[in-house]
């Protein structure tokens, strides 16, 4: 499913989803106006080490952000390791792989967009976690 929000378009893989793509597309518009900060959706996560990073990552409230430095300390893995499991989340957006972010920066956003860290950086401003109102916010 291709969705278009902050100014770049999601290719969002539905497979893993338990969902109506018609809820999902609604639950992303409700996201998106910020009348919604978590998703009612079913993600049926992969088996092995990707599984494991995409359900860390799920678990990170909404506004706040964690390093990969520190799912991979929850994880006994490494951070490029954690970094390579983000690239391949398939269900951006939902599962949140724009809530990880480097220790001394934004990091990188696996969107194909050639602003892609300005994608991240406008869905971390609309969730607050640059602006100092979280409680985790952007490492400096």
């Amino acid at each position: 499913m291709r969705y278009s929000a902050f100014g770049a378009t999601f290719d969002i893989d539905t497979s893993p989803l338990d969902v109506a793509e018609s809820s999902l597309r609604a639950q992303l518009a409700s996201y998106e106006r910020g009348g919604r900060t978590a998703f009612d959706v079913g993600v049926t996560y992969a088996e092995g080490f990707t599984g494991e990073v995409m359900a860390a990552m799920a678990a990170i409230p909404y506004g706040e952000t964690r390093t990969y430095g520190d799912l991979a300390a929850t994880l006994d893995s490494a951070a490029v390791a954690v970094g390579q499991a983000c690239g391949r989340n398939a269900v951006p957006i939902v599962v949140p792989c724009h809530r990880v972010v480097a220790a001394d920066g934004l990091g990188g956003f696996s969107i194909d967009h050639p602003d892609a860290l300005g994608v991240k950086r406008r869905l971390l401003e609309h969730e607050g976690a640059l602006d100092g109102s979280r409680q985790a916010t952007l490492p400096v």
